[in-house]
């Protein structure tokens, strides 16, 4: 039987960083997972942002980590990632957003969060062109960016190889055990395995795997589709997230959507359904392109003549409230879930795979435990995250 310190299942967005940061620590690491290469589930779906502009503690104090690790990434591995620092934006058209956004930047900015409250004419001058009729203001955190999730993945991915972190590819995990003398025996399609900890960070495959533990894990996929243009240059600022609902929910079937430029041009963008599509199916559809173009060339009218290069399908997998399910499973302390990150997966990931570490090594922070208890395998789940 091969063994390890710790099996991680699930080579996404957070499984690779949690390698990285345990083999860094000279643990000995594995990762399993089933698809060809790392990042081949959600990670290559996500559409690049990076934002600690969240509403709770845990979120933005582990973004604020992940951030500091993208934006620093080339200057200290050499990698480029295509990180830039474009900030992020929440601008109001209505009184309650105002009220809502205002509110909340009293939170961030006691969590540390650069954010602070632009004018309709400053924030034209971010994004020349924004339709101004009954623009209130915005949110701005100019800390905020976004990287390439391909070249950041594969940049993870390398590091934790140069580190001595081991991967099996084209494996599926068929069954986990508990060993009497501790840890627990993993069995494969393949081959089996044995690890005295075991990290689930399987993604839309988390509540599977949980049950292969004993327990029954609130992780439920749901669909959302982005979609990327041809290249183009600069003409915006900030990622925008427009929170209102679309007009007519008779006819338009959709909630808030977002876009931006990224390092290379492209403008990149996602709408997130009124009513949510539940499961895996990742084919794109014919109702998406539609309904977001229209709503985006009528906030920002330069965008009618982008030439939208492909669209594509995947999946958040989230949670009753919105917050990931991060901790030590208490029927068996060696069992840590690192799971349901809500479609945000790639920016806690690095952040997140830090904590991990300081879990298995015993080393966590009161800051740490600070983080972990927003993200609480045993909550409730009766609160709601206001930035899902």
């Amino acid at each position: 039987m091969k063994t390890a310190d710790v099996i991680i299942i699930g080579a996404g967005s957070v499984g690779v960083p949690a390698a990285m940061s345990l083999a860094k620590e000279k643990l000995d690491v594995l990762v399993i997972d089933s698809l060809p290469s790392p990042g081949q589930g959600q990670n290559k779906k996500a559409i690049g942002g990076i934002r600690a502009t969240h509403s709770d503690k845990g979120k933005i104090t582990t973004s604020l980590r992940s951030i500091e690790i993208f934006s620093t990434w080339k200057e200290i591995h050499g990698d480029d990632i295509g990180w830039i620092s474009n900030g992020y934006s929440f601008p109001a058209y209505t009184e309650q957003d105002e009220k809502k956004l205002k509110e909340l930047m009293v939170t961030q900015k006691s969590f540390n969060l650069n954010i602070e409250w632009l004018s309709p004419e400053e924030y034209q001058e971010l994004v020349p062109g924004i339709n101004m009729t009954g623009l209130r203001g915005s949110t701005y955190s100019p800390g905020d960016g976004s990287a390439s999730p391909l070249l950041a993945i594969n940049a993870f991915y390398f590091k934790s190889l140069s580190y001595g972190a081991q991967y099996r590819f084209n494996e599926k995990v068929t069954a986990i055990e508990p060993l009497k003398e501790g840890g627990f025996s993993i069995t494969t399609d393949r081959d089996i395995y044995s690890c005295g900890r075991l990290i689930n960070a399987a993604g839309n495959h988390a509540r599977e795997i949980g049950r292969m533990a004993g327990v029954d894990l609130p992780v439920t996929p749901d669909s959302h589709e982005g979609a990327v243009s041809e290249p183009v240059q600069r003409f915006f600022g900030p990622m925008i997230v427009d929170l209102r609902p679309a007009m007519d929910p008779a006819t338009e079937d959709s909630a808030n959507y977002y876009f931006y430029q990224n390092s290379e041009g492209h403008v990149i963008f996602c709408l997130t359904p009124r009513h949510l599509i539940v499961g895996t199916e990742s084919e794109s559809t014919s109702v998406f392109l539609p309904q977001v173009a229209k709503r985006m060339v009528s906030l920002f009218p330069k965008l009618a003549n982008l030439k939208v290069r492909r669209t594509w399908r995947g999946q958040y997998p989230m949670t009753p409230d919105g917050f990931p399910i991060v901790g030590i499973l208490k029927e068996n302390p060696g069992f840590i879930n690192a799971v349901g990150m809500c479609g945000q997966g790639y920016m806690l990931g690095p952040g997140l795979g830090e904590i991990l570490t300081r879990m298995v090594t015993g080393s966590l922070t009161s800051d740490d435990q600070d983080v972990l208890a927003h993200f609480d395998p045993y909550r409730d789940f009766s609160g709601v995250e206001q930035f899902k």
